[in-house]
């Protein structure tokens, strides 16, 4: 059993008692627990939120009580309000004493990326699960958690694991940051998260139960008055009891020692003497770290002495011992009225202190930073060497405490010139890390500072901090969607006088190649991409012309310059081929960009090999700005080569790592592909991919870049799916303009399909033509042959609305033939299926042939789109002799999933849609997705036909052991 597993349940003071009230909180909680170990179990986030003291912590022991009743393993851990820059707390502290690593066995050091971490720790999760019925992980006072972990919780919500685990978080929700309430809230949309608000306990609960128990000799008129003084906060109540005395404003979610709670929680120390009053403070400032010489060395005292004092302290109920021979305060509000109380230059020294000793015992930089930071008063250049030193540790891993570990150095870094440059470089890192944890406009801002304190002429360094500086500031610029002003950043800098060396000119020039194509065409960057060639070549700089010559692949491809793109893409390869891993170390978004290139040439093995690699490099050397783009490259071949389980998980690994970044115009690029990658992926009348399509044109706002424009034509994609043809033509044209001209070349054909189906749809059958002819011409032009098949498919469409059924499905045939030769198989079984209905009239085997092809490659593909496609048509290529007419058969419930047979008769018993997603912990358009299938299977067509259904069912079956619902 872990330290935390083993902890005192009982966190509001007194011995282990039955939890009071709480009735309707813990039958909620025993059905989590009942649904998770059940049949068809999975995994839950449960929520408890309310202010300080009103019983969170109380209710969460009592949850992990009766979770370990039932066999399932039991993990605690706690933020702390003093600890908040210390990465992953909660969850170290959970996992302190568990006997499993956090990583997999045989993976790679997880150090060097955060988001590898992260997927590490989940998997953890299901593996403990797994060894028994279940897991519960319980991490009380989240509201003090560091952001690293709460990226990482955000990640176990958007992505459940798969293991009946349970996950109760407790947090005062008057001071839970908007990141983690966001995370949750996004949670229960999604149906993974239950919320659980806590408000006052009742009197009757508090006056008749818990002040007997607690102060017996209270009388019960005064025990009345003290809950009213309390508000029914049962941690204020339980101290007035203590205390005899009367308090107000309990209950505030405001610094509980500013309060009346406060006041009563320090009575307590007022019998103590000095000495173990000094402990207590010590205790306060080492959290649930103060072991007996650790707190001797705090207190500067014989351990003999302290552990004294620990045995009076213990006994008055002010200490709770720790598995590991370590102490902590009873309740984290008393630590923090004893820690505000303490004198400050008192409270520094013992911070001081702490340091001293963990250093003197060999403590890595990383456990000494904390105490470092709260005893800094001024400059002090070993202090701001260990804070340095931590900030390293953790730039790729907790970024957001690297860069704050870096800003409390650079507060006591003085003025002075002789420390100018390790300012500078403080600042350097600093920017680095804000840049990776969503901080681009801090970030921005502090680089705008480096690039000011370094003169042009600052050396003759072949490559300098100031070029460095202007590079990762026009990053910044970039993603936060403001490309004029990083090219306007990089022009001036290469054209400033004295200029730039030759290699800082490439660096500079490389960059340009990356921000540039948003805010133009690339034509007009083409004259300074070769510049840049030229210079790497002069220097005999393989990896900046492989990277330059991945730009114009890429670029010549944006403009549908296919030959030029064949070209740079080859010369590219070859380049990067020859090229060693660390060679790519400093700059592997050459590969993403050529993979990208061979992706949009449909070369899609080659594509995927260089993406392949390029992840490597980048989770090795923790380059998470290229990680998306190279994790989308993979996601798109899978979803052209139809393997869409693993497309649809690189597409959600992308997204964690866009909204941890925090840039929304990554972000919007991400949300593209991954609704392209659902359109294909989720059954037919599923509406996920056209929501996050939606998300995806909104996170683009009203750019006009070439993502932006792909957005909204995934958008139009999934209107057309939906239903919606008129909305999927208007957003092409937002996306394109009225000629279409800002449209990816290379994907137009495609593109166009598009509106040629929402103009037959809609009647238009000449703008459909018009729109089929358009897109023949260009893939002819493109001689891609997905793009040539497209426009086959477009020509299809319109001789099959004019009538003309037997050319139609010869175009759609000669749109397998071209698909299949490019081994693009999305496009081959969405072109099987479109043709085989059409076959069928003139050659039943040969369309059967075809229908059966496309529902193989699609159910091997994962293309519940296609296979649902297959199963709408299955009449028209399978055409089956007129039967005898049968009388009609009463509709069963018998193909009913087991959720949906749950869901039914919950319906049976009256319950809306709302009521039925609080019972079963689900969303309402989760329930309603259920139920749009149990009318499919069924044949019904409303809620009042499937209850008197599921009651005649149960009338029938009394043998299943079946109760209703109460």
């Amino acid at each position: 059993m872990s330290r935390t597993a083993a902890r005192d349940l009982d966190r509001l003071g007194g011995d282990v008692t039955p939890l009071v009230g709480r009735a309707t909180e813990l039958e909620l909680l025993d059905a989590v627990l009942d649904r998770t170990l059940g049949e068809n179990g999975g995994s839950c986030v449960v929520d408890l939120a309310g202010p300080a003291g009103i019983g969170k912590s109380r209710l969460m022991a009592e949850f992990c009580r009766r979770a370990q009743s039932r066999g399932m393993t039991v993990l605690r851990g706690r933020a702390a309000e003093y600890e908040q820059h210390i990465p992953y707390q909660p969850f170290s502290d959970a996992l302190a004493d568990h006997d499993m690593e956090w990583t997999e066995p045989g993976a790679e050091d997880a150090r060097g990326d955060r988001f590898g971490l992260q997927r590490s720790i989940a998997r953890l999760f299901v593996r403990i699960a797994r060894t028994g019925p279940g897991l519960l992980v319980a991490m009380d006072d989240l509201h003090w958690a560091d952001p690293a972990s709460l990226e990482l919780l955000d990640h176990v919500v958007r992505h459940p694991p798969n293991a009946p685990v349970v996950i109760v978080v407790a947090r005062r929700n008057r001071q839970t940051t908007a990141s983690l309430d966001a995370a949750l809230t996004r949670g229960i949309d999604l149906g993974t998260v239950l919320r659980l608000h806590l408000g006052p306990l009742a009197e009757q609960a508090c006056v008749e139960v818990l002040a007997p128990r607690s102060a017996p000799a209270v009388q019960r008129s005064r025990a009345a008055e003290l809950y009213a003084a309390s508000d029914g906060n049962p941690l204020y109540f339980l101290a007035l009891l203590h205390a005899g005395q009367a308090g107000r404003n309990a209950g505030q979610d405001v610094p509980p020692h500013s309060t009346g709670l406060g006041s009563v929680l320090l009575d307590e120390l007022t019998p103590l003497t000095a000495a173990q009053r000094r402990t207590a403070e010590a205790v306060a400032v080492l959290g649930d770290r103060g072991s007996t010489s650790l707190l001797a060395a705090v207190t500067a005292r014989d351990e003999a002495d302290v552990s004294a004092d620990l045995a009076v302290l213990t006994g008055r109920d002010l200490l709770r011992p720790e598995p590991g021979g370590r102490w902590t305060l009873r309740h984290p509000v008393l630590r923090a009225v004893v820690h505000e109380d303490t004198h400050p230059v008192e409270r520094v020294r013992m911070h001081r202190l702490a340091a001293d000793a963990l250093a003197a015992a060999g403590a890595p930089a990383t456990e000494r930073a904390h105490h470092v930071e709260q005893s800094l008063t001024g400059w002090d250049p070993q202090a701001v060497a260990v804070l340095s030193e931590a900030a390293e540790r953790f730039v790729s891993t907790a970024p957001a405490s690297s860069a704050h570990w870096l800003g409390v150095a650079l507060t006591h870094l003085p003025e002075q010139p002789q420390h100018a440059l390790l300012r500078r470089d403080l600042m350097l890192r600093r920017a680095r890390a804000l840049g990776v944890c969503g901080g681009l406009r801090e970030s921005r801002d502090l680089l705008h500072e480096v690039i000011a304190m370094s003169p042009p002429d600052e050396g003759s360094a072949s490559h300098s901090v100031r070029a460095s500086a202007v590079t990762l500031c026009a990053v910044m610029e970039r993603h936060l969607g403001r490309y004029a002003e990083a090219v306007a950043l990089l022009r001036r800098e290469l054209a400033r006088t004295p200029g730039p060396s030759d290699a800082d000119r490439v660096e500079l020039g490389l960059e340009l190649g990356s921000s540039a194509p948003h805010a133009t065409s690339y034509p007009q960057l083409r004259a300074d991409v070769v510049a840049t060639l030229d210079l790497a070549r002069s220097l005999g700089d393989e990896v900046a012309q492989a990277g330059a010559l991945a730009i114009a692949a890429l670029g010549e491809t944006y403009e549908g310059n296919m030959g030029a793109a064949r070209e740079a893409t080859d010369r590219a390869a070859a380049l990067v081929d020859a090229l060693t891993d660390r060679d790519l170390a400093g700059l592997c978004e050459p590969l993403a960009r050529l993979g990208w290139s061979q992706a949009f040439l449909e070369r899609y093995s080659d594509a995927e090999r260089h993406a392949d690699r390029g992840l490597v490099i980048a989770r090795r050397g923790g380059q998470l700005y290229v990680l998306p783009h190279l994790l989308l490259c993979k996601s798109y071949v899978h979803l052209q080569t139809l393997r869409l389980e693993t497309a649809m998980e690189l597409a959600d690994e992308a997204e964690t790592i866009a909204r941890g970044i925090g840039s929304d115009e990554l972000l919007a690029f991400v949300l593209t592909n991954k609704a392209y990658v659902q359109l294909f992926a989720f059954p037919p009348a599923d509406r996920a991919a056209l929501a996050v399509a939606e998300e995806a044109v909104a996170a683009a706002g009203t750019r006009t870049n070439w993502w932006a424009s792909i957005a909204w034509c995934v958008l139009a994609q999934a209107a057309i799916h939906a239903g919606d043809p008129q909305r999927a033509r208007a957003a092409v044209l937002r996306g394109g303009g009225e000629d279409l001209k800002a449209l990816h070349p290379s994907m137009r054909p495609l593109i166009l399909e598009i509106l040629v189906n929402s103009a037959i749809l809609t009647g238009d059958t000449d703008a459909a033509v018009t729109w089929a002819r358009r897109a023949r011409r260009e893939a002819d032009q493109l001689d891609l042959p997905s793009q040539q098949a497209s426009a086959l498919r477009s020509t299809a469409h319109c001789l099959s609305a004019d009538g003309d059924t037997a050319a139609a499905a010869e175009l759609f045939e000669k749109a397998v033939d071209r698909t299949a030769r490019s081994g693009a198989v999305l496009w081959e079984a969405f072109s099987l299926l479109l043709g085989a209905p059409l076959a069928a009239v003139g050659d039943p085997d040969r369309a059967r042939a075809m229908w059966t092809r496309a529902r193989q490659l699609a159910a091997t593909g994962g293309a519940r789109q296609l296979t649902g496609l297959a199963d709408m048509i299955h009449s028209l290529v399978h055409a089956e002799p007129p039967a005898q007419p049968q009388p009609p058969a009463e509709p069963s419930l018998a193909a009913l999933s087991a959720r949906e047979r749950e869901i039914a008769s919950l319906v049976a018993a009256g319950l809306t849609t709302p009521a039925i997603a609080a019972r079963l912990f689900l969303s309402p358009r989760t329930v309603e997705s259920h139920l749009g299938r149990i009318y499919r299977k069924t044949g019904l067509t409303s809620r009042a036909a499937l209850a008197a259904l599921q009651t005649r069912s149960e009338l029938r079956d009394t043998t299943t052991g079946a109760t209703r619902p109460t």
